[in-house]
């Protein structure tokens, strides 16, 4: 078994005697890599398994050697030990005459721990808005880069907001300067808009702001990665919302190659592009580490998921920028006469949501309604005709219906939308791209047995022969809505007419008719 520990300047690789260089030991230290940290020990323990046999670890080292030689990590310390026996932990083992390095607390203790950070720009990410009575307001948060002082020009991005450092406050009182690692209240000369999650910046140096990345991602949960899906990503003390809208390559840890894919699973590690939905103030991190890095979290279960380390912002984020027309939404919902909306009917296959939707369209045409209908098989011969039935996918799949609905809606028409959309995550992704109000979820609630009693299409029958691979309900899974704003009961009997009517009865109650 291998692990990896760290402090900013050092890394030590634990490797099994008996097991010698595995994956998960280059995985380890690809990402020791990554981290930019160059010194490593490596501490070859369970000697004593091994009766401390001198060519084993020889052995051992070499191996570890070629593969550092490849991964551009150069020079490391090699100590072999037995942590149970704590041969060459503290003192030298008699058990191994054969080495006459230094222990392994030794090597600890030689550790360089001098740092450059005061020499980099200033970077102060802001965690709070001290304002504890109306004549004091402060912004409030650790110095993570560089040096700060009463009078210095400062900018406060996103936004390029500028001011002067008229105070540099702590609980014991003023500071001439703070700098790394020190946590401070820095109050302005103007009265400018600050706040957390924004990032104090030296104005000559200041962190580049974009809503794109590129960066190394690694990824720490059993479900995968999956481009498109969107995720909560906490970079700094800012929490925003984003997804990874390519994987570039993924790093086979074995050899070094870069290979394509379309998911990341559990420790896979790749350079992916990342769009976030709001600019940010981020620095490479190799610049600097606070600033160049974020985690990503599941937005359901608030588990952490996977962590990044930014290359650099892509140029395509600062080059384009939403152009502003003069007829707008609320100009065409007003010629249509009516309130825009999408509604979004979710549910298994054979569940009646294609069936319902046509009959809601019809009923709103002849009423002189503006509509339009986007039904899944009908979009996958043209739009989404290059995409399968994967779970990536999926999620690829209605992410650009959901873009598409978007269009219709502020076209001012009310978007019906028939698609099994069988990921909670994808369906939020579809409702964050419309106003607040314009999004109404349908839930076509027919149970399995229903839909396979029905399978108009024979897919159920297919699918549980094993004909049809990655098929909802059966070996893919469908997640149905925690809180629609509207559910038909599909399996209580009522016709299709029926809970058609249910559907135009919510948008008439909603102002949308």
């Amino acid at each position: 078994m291998a692990t990896g520990a760290s402090t900013a300047d050092l890394a030590v690789i634990l490797i099994d005697a008996r097991k010698g260089v595995l994956t998960q030991t280059r995985r380890h230290s690809f990402i020791v890599h990554l981290l930019g940290i160059r010194r490593i020990v490596l501490a070859v323990n369970k000697m004593d398994l091994v009766d401390y046999d001198s060519d084993r670890f020889d052995a051992i080292v070499a191996d570890y050697r070629a593969f550092a030689d490849d991964l551009g990590i150069g020079e490391f310390e090699a100590v072999p030990v037995s942590a149970l026996k704590g041969d060459n932990v503290f003192v030298r083992s008699a058990h191994t005459p054969w080495y006459a390095g230094r222990t392994l607390m030794e090597a600890l203790e030689a550790a360089d721990t001098t740092s450059d950070l005061a020499e980099r720009p200033f970077r102060l990410p802001v965690q709070w808005v001290n304002r504890p009575n109306a004549e004091f307001r402060g912004f409030s948060g650790l110095v993570v880069s560089g040096t700060v002082r009463p009078g210095d020009k400062v900018t406060v991005l996103p936004g390029d907001r500028r001011s002067t450092v008229t105070r540099v406050v702590t609980a014991d009182g003023d500071l001439a300067a703070a700098g790394p690692a020190q946590s401070v209240t820095l109050t302005l000369a103007d009265e400018i808009d600050v706040s957390r999650g924004d990032v104090i910046a030296e104005v000559m140096r200041p962190p580049e702001v974009t809503d794109q990345v590129s960066a190394h991602i690694i990824w720490m949960h059993d479900t995968p990665l999956l481009p498109g899906r969107q995720y909560l990503f906490k970079a700094g003390t800012r929490l925003t919302a984003g997804q990874v809208t390519r994987i570039v390559h993924a790093i086979n840890v074995n050899t070094l190659e870069q290979v394509a894919a379309r998911t990341l699973a559990l420790n896979g590690i790749a350079r992916c592009h990342v769009a976030f939905d709001r600019d940010l103030a981020v620095d490479p991190y190799v610049d600097n580490r606070d600033t160049g890095s974020f985690i990503i979290i599941d937005r359901y279960t608030n588990e952490t998921v996977g962590a990044g380390m930014i290359e650099y912002g892509l140029r395509r984020a600062t080059n384009i920028h939403w152009q502003s027309t003069e007829v707008n939404k609320s100009a065409r919902a007003a010629l249509n006469g009516q309130v825009p909306a999408v509604v979004w009917f979710t549910g298994l296959s054979g569940s009646g949501k294609s069936t319902v939707a046509n009959i809601v369209e019809k009923k709103l045409h002849a009423a002189g309604r503006h509509t339009y209908l986007l039904d899944g098989d009908n979009v996958r011969h043209g739009l989404n005709r290059d995409l399968g039935f994967t779970d990536q996918d999926r999620v690829e799949n209605v992410r650009r219906v959901g873009e598409v609905a978007a269009l219709f809606a502020d076209a001012g028409l009310i978007v019906l939308v028939s698609f099994i959309s069988p990921f909670r995550s994808e369906r939020q992704m579809a409702r964050a791209c419309v106003g607040e109000g314009e999004f109404i979820e349908v839930f076509m609630d027919t149970p399995l047995e229903v839909c396979e009693a029905r399978d108009p299409k024979g897919l159920y029958k297919k699918a549980r022969a094993g004909a049809l691979a990655n098929f909802t309900g059966i070996d893919s899974p469908y997640e149905p809505p925690q809180a629609a704003e509207i559910r038909l009961d599909g399996g209580s009997g009522a016709s299709a007419e029926e809970l058609a009517d249910q559907v135009i009865a919510q948008l008439e109650a909603r102002g949308h008719l």
